[in-house]
């Protein structure tokens, strides 16, 4: 079944931003993929923070956790279409979140979100770096 993320599933070598249709906003020029199972469980863990414009794609996931996280982060819950199901800006250290149904959980720098009016019901797409 085809994803707003098939285009980097299929391991494509392209570089892709992540856009928000709605607002047309780049919200990262930078996605790193996490798919696999060691990636997805990494995570961010041992990282002293996130570059802005950055982003971390998990899937298929449907709730992260932040245990042993050093920094905040802005956590997207996303279904296959790239629709936007919930939302958790700055999520602190020592948190779980979830949401029902997502497909994948896209975290960001704390802020990521709010500064390019990202929203629950927005429609994120993949779109090739020039």
């Amino acid at each position: 079944m085809p994803t707003f993320l098939s285009p980097i599933m299929a391991g494509s070598a392209e570089s892709y931003v992540l856009q928000n249709s709605r607002t047309g906003r780049v919200i990262a020029g930078e996605v790193e993929p996490a798919f696999e199972s060691k990636a997805r469980n990494r995570g961010l863990l041992g990282r002293a923070g996130m570059d802005d414009g950055s982003a971390l794609i998990l899937a298929p996931c449907s709730s992260v956790h932040t245990f042993f996280m050093r920094f905040a982060i802005d956590v997207l819950f996303v279904a296959s279409d790239g629709r936007v199901l919930k939302l958790y800006p700055a999520l602190p250290a020592w948190r779980i979140a979830f949401a029902f149904r997502a497909f994948a959980a896209i975290e960001l720098p704390a802020g990521t979100a709010a500064a390019s009016d990202t929203r629950s019901g927005d429609t994120l797409t993949l779109a090739r770096r020039i």
